[in-house]
């Protein structure tokens, strides 16, 4: 979902049939809020989720700049993550510093 929660296939799918079903615009299930067509719509809408500090956000924002090979900011963002609970994040920071960048 485009606020960085995570939805069973099943909510997903009976929130997509109601849609179909009563030609309703396609939205995030949590927000309500249009989902973006572009990148750049769903980079702006993970900045906004990152400000708030959204766990998931956050680490995904981590994987972003891991895929840039921007390694400190990357260690930052898994950082935060880590620090509000999520697990992935504390994952990929052991991952970083198996490879040598934490």
């Amino acid at each position: 979902s485009c606020c960085s929660k995570v939805i069973c296939d099943g909510c997903n799918y009976a929130n997509k049939m109601r849609e179909v079903e009563a030609s309703l615009q396609n939205k995030c299930p949590f927000c309500r809020e249009p989902i973006p067509s572009t990148d750049e719509g769903f980079d702006n809408q993970r900045m906004k989720r990152v400000e708030a500090n959204d766990p998931v956000a956050l680490r995904r924002e981590g994987v972003v700049h891991y895929h840039k090979g921007d390694y400190i900011k990357e260690f930052n963002y898994h950082t935060r993550a880590a620090e509000l609970g999520n697990v992935e994040a504390h994952y990929r920071l052991a991952v970083l510093y198996d490879e040598g960048h934490g």
